[in-house]
């Protein structure tokens, strides 16, 4: 194998699912309505929140940055995924072997922070009313929001630089995409501190995942005590789902990134990213929207001027 600047040069060989090959077809029938569910609900969410005048608030200005960034990183991963699984040729250069993990984790720990963002906002709304509009100006929204991206990319710059200075010795990634434990495996290089790299950033931002699901808690508990029944409820559910959302995202990442070595095989590790990079981008805009008076009134209105126009 030749090698150039420490990597292959004639770039990888993602095998996927290919292990499977009597299931290609199946993935490939799944997967395709599942990406093309995460685009229209997420890029529809956009566009609802974009021109209606009464979601320009700062809950749907959240809202419409995680469905930006969910459509980004699942374009990142299925359309390279959904070719593969209809062809032979399961291979990427080395520059978009780097591209993509470079734009995955960048956005995958955007998410991160937007999500602990998201519920920050809705503690401070819940929790403390009276200081709801100082505590999350729009200034500090944007800040917030800005403060996301910059904490993903310097993840990323920092994961793809270490990544892709060592030398690999394969050509073959065991995935269906670019990701650091992966790309770990044909490498001739000692990874030891890499993988000590990437449990600290990993366990950095599961941080972020337990002030997240702390603040959800707090809210839940804020929420009990609301005397009406009906209005417990509603609140209820509707948090109760987002914490879901958020426990089901982090759990499978802590999964693939804090616990690699912990003996589960590389078909489960597969499984188990299908449901980050597939499965959650196209639930969000469903559990952040479906109970939501705001947005169904919004999306009514919409198909109303349409009907009428």
């Amino acid at each position: 194998m030749e090698k150039v600047n420490g990597t292959v040069k004639t770039g990888f060989f993602l095998p996927g699912f290919s292990d499977h090959p009597e299931l290609q077809r199946l993935l490939f029938a799944v997967f395709f309505p599942i990406y093309s569910v995460t685009l229209m609900g997420n890029l529809g969410m956009i566009l609802l929140i974009t021109i209606s005048s009464h979601l320009h608030t700062r809950m749907y200005f959240f809202l419409c940055i995680l469905s930006f960034t969910d459509t980004c990183y699942s374009s990142v991963i299925a359309p390279k995924l959904l070719v593969d699984l209809v062809s032979d040729k399961k291979t990427i250069s080395c520059n978009g072997c780097a591209a993509q993990l470079y734009f995955f984790i960048s956005l995958v720990d955007t998410e991160s922070f937007l999500l602990a963002a998201m519920a920050y906002d809705r503690y401070t709304a819940i929790c403390n009313p009276l200081l709801y509009t100082v505590t999350m100006s729009k200034r500090i929204c944007c800040q917030l929001a800005v403060g996301s991206f910059l904490g993903g990319t310097v993840s990323s710059i920092i994961h793809t630089t270490n990544t892709f200075h060592l030398t690999f010795c394969s050509k073959e990634i065991n995935h269906f995409f670019c990701d650091v434990s992966p790309l770990f495996s044909p490498s001739c290089t000692d990874t030891y501190m890499h993988d000590i790299i990437l449990v600290v950033f990993a366990s950095l931002f599961e941080v972020v995942c337990l002030l997240t699901v702390l603040l959800y808690v707090f809210i839940i508990a804020a929420l009990l005590k609301i005397t009406s029944a009906d209005e417990r409820k509603k609140g209820f559910l509707t948090r109760a789902s987002h914490l879901i959302v958020v426990t089901v995202y982090h759990g499978t990442l802590i999964f693939i990134y804090l616990l690699p070595g912990a003996g589960h095989s590389l078909d489960i590790d597969k499984v188990t990213s299908v449901f980050y990079t597939l499965i959650i981008p196209m639930l969000n805009p469903l559990i952040y929207s479906l109970r939501n008076k705001d947005v169904k009134n919004a999306f009514r209105k919409m198909i109303g001027r349409k009907l009428l126009s």
